[in-house]
Formats: structure tokens, C-alpha cells, sequence
């Protein structure tokens, strides 16, 4: 039967996951109306499209890391 060794620590690839926190950190940055994209202020609609990115690199992250 072979066994399954579960690798820990730390892998470079974890530092995309900052990206995203760092992206939204300083609200300064993007509270502002323009530009709008539908009729959406730009201050929601970089949230959500962070929403996204961030699922990307995660979704990266895991596949990057896994064993």
C-alpha cells in the first residue's frame, strides 16, 4: 500500500494571493464614480471584477501547489 506524504510550507505561489488583498487594501485608490462601465461607478465594479481575478489566482495557486 503506498503512502501519501502531504507536503507543507511555504511555495512562492502563495504571494499571488496577496495581489488581491493588497489591490483593494486602500479603498483611496477606487472611490470614485468615473469611469462607469453599464452605468456601474467604477468603485463596484473594480470590487467585482477583483472578485473574479481573485478566483483565478487561487484557482492557480491550487493547481500550481498541488501534489
Amino acid at each position: 500500500m503506498s503512502q501519501h506524504i502531504r507536503r507543507t510550507g511555504w511555495s512562492p505561489w502563495y504571494l499571488l494571493l496577496l495581489i488581491q488583498f493588497i489591490a483593494v487594501l486602500w479603498p483611496p485608490f477606487y472611490n470614485r464614480a468615473e469611469p462607469s462601465l453599464i452605468g456601474m461607478p467604477f468603485f463596484y465594479w473594480y470590487q467585482l471584477l477583483w472578485i473574479i481575478i481573485g478566483a483565478v489566482l487561487t484557482a492557480i495557486v491550487y493547481f500550481a501547489t498541488e501534489d
